[in-house]
């Protein structure tokens, strides 16, 4: 059970959308926090965070500042797990008392906002220094025009190789396009001691949802006000082609996700993968020879100069609409994404942070750098707040196109099957 002061109580009363009488106190003319040496003891702010996200240098410096901004202040992280998050944020957000500040999968904003659960942070934005976020980075938390969440972090798919493989093919500097990639592929696969130069399963949802993107293709539209599914489009047709013939450089099975690929990265005889960043730590942690070995680039586009678009996959700060402790939840916005936090977040956990500005906090990270030139170019999934249903498993894109496809099923028909069930799963409430 947390612990609320009584004043804490009174401010929470007045408060509304925007700062309460008390709450004030705290936030002065020049965005910076003044705080009563008293104002904020004994409050508790209760702060969920994703598994993975819990980064330690982070927490501890937020601890830290937050405690000198708002002296008698705590805050209580407490760490949960992704499977069935959506489910059990839905259920925190509509008590009486939930947690004041969760952080959400970028693409599930829009859902909790249609839901009423998050607070609108509009009137915030100047404090939270917003002008400075990343554009692609802040699509993710807007719904119908207006600031449910701040953008805290991202991270989009880049090509991770096995450099003694590049070197033992003869291939040179990073590929710039497309047609240059494949060409590096044909010549891995032909190398002795290679068993997959590309290793991509079928099930790769976010690495299919890229090439969805590079395309032009559109998963979904709407009809007289209604969405349904558009993968018999011919751009997604082409999307899905290329997706199976880069599948066909390895032996990555049709039917299986990227849950465990790093472990058979970790075997030595795969050219390359789609990855992102933590997944080549886990290779070394499997296998400590190829510490040093792995380089990173990101997936070409079609021309040189033009990095594929990528699916950005990340996290939002948000704060609770039924919050008892707004005041100091804004507060703690301001304290985890200001300029020097969300430098450590990035060095600490190589994903890419809010505003470009601060870039050069992944300076030496490979996967970091090559992350950050194709991130002007990433997107996100149909941001609606139905998206979640088309999610949840079995993916139709997957289990009715995708895997299908690849298997030599029919891809018109096969995109028709998984059209009928988005269109269905879209009109879920």
């Amino acid at each position: 059970m947390r612990r609320r002061g009584v004043a804490a109580g009174i401010c929470s009363t007045v408060a509304a959308f925007g700062l309460s009488a008390c709450g004030m106190v705290g936030i002065g003319a020049a965005g910076h926090s003044s705080p009563s040496p008293t104002s904020w003891k004994g409050r508790t702010l209760v702060v969920w965070l994703m598994q993975g996200d819990d980064q330690q240098a982070w927490m501890t410096a937020v601890q830290r500042e937050f405690q000198r901004e708002y002296p008698g202040a705590r805050i209580d992280f407490e760490v949960q797990d992704w499977a069935g998050i959506q489910q059990k944020v839905t259920d925190a957000l509509a008590q009486v008392d939930p947690p004041d500040v969760i952080d959400i999968g970028n693409t599930q904003t829009p859902y909790y906002a249609a839901n009423g659960g998050l607070l609108q942070l509009t009137p915030y934005l100047h404090e939270l220094g917003a002008s400075g976020w990343t554009r692609s980075m802040n699509a993710s938390t807007l719904f119908q025009g207006k600031q449910y969440a701040a953008p805290w972090y991202a991270g989009n798919r880049v090509v991770m190789y096995n450099k003694l493989l590049w070197k033992k093919a003869g291939l040179g500097p990073a590929p710039q396009t497309m047609q240059e990639w494949e060409d590096d592929l044909a010549k891995l696969q032909g190398t002795s001691g290679v068993s997959s130069a590309l290793w991509l399963p079928g099930q790769n949802w976010y690495a299919f949802d890229g090439f969805l993107q590079d395309q032009g293709a559109q998963i979904v539209k709407q009809s007289d006000g209604v969405w349904e599914g558009e993968l018999d489009s011919p751009a997604a047709l082409k999307a899905a082609a290329l997706f199976k013939k880069l599948q066909a450089f390895g032996q990555a099975p049709m039917d299986g996700n990227e849950a465990n690929q790093a472990k058979d990265f970790a075997k030595g005889d795969v050219g390359c993968m789609i990855a992102m960043g933590y997944e080549g730590a886990q290779v070394v942690a499997a296998n400590p020879s190829l510490n040093g070995q792995i380089g990173w680039f990101p997936i070409p586009g079609a021309d040189a100069g033009r990095p594929a678009k990528t699916f950005l996959g990340g996290s939002n700060l948000t704060i609770s609409q039924n919050s008892a402790d707004k005041d100091l939840a804004v507060g703690f916005l301001k304290v985890a994404l200001d300029d020097a936090n969300e430098a450590l977040m990035a060095k600490s956990s190589g994903f890419l942070p809010n505003r470009a500005s601060l870039y050069t906090a992944l300076s030496g990270n490979a996967y970091g750098e090559a992350a950050a030139k194709s991130v002007p170019y990433a997107g996100y999934t149909p941001l609606l707040p139905t998206w979640g249903n088309v999610e949840t498993a079995p993916n139709p894109v997957i289990t009715l196109f995708l895997t299908p496809f690849l298997e030599g099923k029919d891809p018109v028909a096969a995109a028709q099957a998984a059209d009928t069930e988005l269109s269905n799963r879209l009109s879920w409430n």
